[in-house]
């Protein structure tokens, strides 16, 4: 038998490369990431964060693990919400499987004095012992890997019970605004991709990936068959992005 296919936005590509593919579009796009997200989205993705950040009930001392963190934005919320370790015994770690992303995370800690642990990680494969986090989040992270059940396994296994995993994540749009999304994701997403980032196909990508991703229910479906208890999800902008959130018990 050949091997196993997966997808790399429309395309159709042997497991194996998916990840090295995506690192590529990450590596492209990191140094001008947010810049882009804040054009794409008009902004939004800030509230869209605050709002699973609020959803977490992340209180002082707690450990919180932030998958396919890459810029930090949701870390250094977090980094001030459960305290400096010292005091408060809380921790927060960044982790992305891409270095480029990770650098420009860790450079912005840094810059805000947040003194937090960052570890290179693959999401499938987390260096994480069982039930030692409190709340794990990925924001717009799930949709880029290879194995979404395998990563939600890892996601809920390193909680502790009475953690609860956040997934924010690009989501199935309300169905009226389904054609102007479509002009918007792949014309106008690859132009801006074009003259921001100086990388059409990069964004090209990101928006196909957003199509190809599980919608609410299904990924709710993914959720429990992972062992999550409790699943919900909000729908943000009409459905441009949903917050899944469940529990372990």
């Amino acid at each position: 038998m050949g091997e196993q296919q997966t997808h790399f936005g429309f395309e159709q590509v042997p497991e194996h490369e998916k990840a090295q593919r995506v690192a590529g579009v990450f590596s492209s796009v990191a140094r001008k990431y947010d810049v882009m997200n804040d054009l794409m989205s008009l902004g939004l993705h800030r509230l869209w964060k605050r709002f699973a950040i609020e959803l977490s009930g992340v209180k002082p001392g707690e450990r919180v693990l932030d998958v396919a963190g890459g810029t930090a934005d949701l870390a250094s919320a977090f980094a001030r919400r459960v305290g400096a370790f010292e005091k408060t015994g809380g921790e927060v770690w960044l982790t992305d499987i891409n270095n480029a992303m990770l650098e420009v995370g860790r450079d912005r800690l840094l810059d805000q004095g947040i003194r937090a642990p960052v570890a290179q990680c693959d999401a499938e494969h987390l260096p994480f012992p069982d039930a030692h986090f409190d709340c794990v989040t990925v924001a717009f992270g799930l949709r880029n890997m290879t194995h979404k059940e395998r990563a939600l396994a890892e996601m809920q296994r390193v909680l502790r019970p009475g953690g609860r995993l956040l997934v924010l994540e690009f989501s199935k749009v309300w169905q009226p605004l389904a054609a102007a999304y479509d002009v918007y994701s792949f014309k106008l997403l690859p132009w801006l991709g074009a003259k921001v980032a100086g990388d059409a196909e990069s964004y090209r990508y990101l928006a196909e990936s957003i199509r190809m991703h599980p919608d609410q229910e299904s990924l709710k479906a993914m959720m429990e068959q992972a062992g999550l208890e409790r699943v919900e999800y909000f729908n943000l902008s009409a459905g441009v992005v949903a917050l899944h959130r469940g529990f372990k018990f």
